[in-house]
């Protein structure tokens, strides 16, 4: 007796762990596979080196709003929705919102034009004037000509910008 449970805990021993062995995996970009014949198909690599533990996550559901529109040619941007727990706010103080924010864009677009304005005189076709400073020291005067070029450059970019505010906010 003492021989045949030696015998059954040395096949025992021998046999498990065949059954502890985990199957091949497969990398296939970012997904996993044990499945053989899928890998070879999609050209995946064996991942060797110890357990792979994959746990399978969920996708996002995708907002019918950003669904491709029916003519499909272009792209399709959902609209701006606030969270549901936002606090609403009424038509007229809506309105009153968005006139504030014209008047104020409005104003910073005039302080940008004139500064703009200003630069614009001052850069002088990419001669400006020459200075005290600039007559003794030639390369300063390079360095503030280009200063001068990226300024010119950086106002009309602002500009831009306001101006491409002003025409999201709804007419007046």
């Amino acid at each position: 007796m003492n021989k045949t449970l030696i015998t059954t805990l040395i096949l025992t021993a021998a046999t498990a762990p065949a059954a502890w062995a985990q199957d091949r995996i497969y990398r296939c970009g970012n997904e996993y596979t044990n499945n053989a014949t899928q890998a070879k198909e999609r050209g995946c690599k064996l991942v060797e080196g110890g357990n792979v533990t994959v746990v399978q996550g969920t996708r996002p559901a995708a907002p019918a709003a950003a669904a491709a529109p029916a003519g499909g040619g272009g792209t399709a941007t959902a609209p701006a929705t606030s969270p549901a727990n936002a606090p609403r706010v009424s038509n007229n103080d809506q309105k009153a919102r968005d006139a504030d924010a014209r008047a104020i864009l409005e104003s910073e677009l005039r302080k940008a034009e004139s500064r703009h304005a200003e630069l614009v005189k001052e850069y002088n076709n990419g001669a400006p004037e020459r200075n005290a400073l600039d007559l003794r020291n030639p390369q300063r005067y390079i360095e503030r000509t280009a200063e001068l070029k990226a300024s010119v450059a950086r106002s009309e970019s602002d500009i831009a910008g306001i101006k491409r505010e002003l025409a999201r906010l709804p007419a007046p």
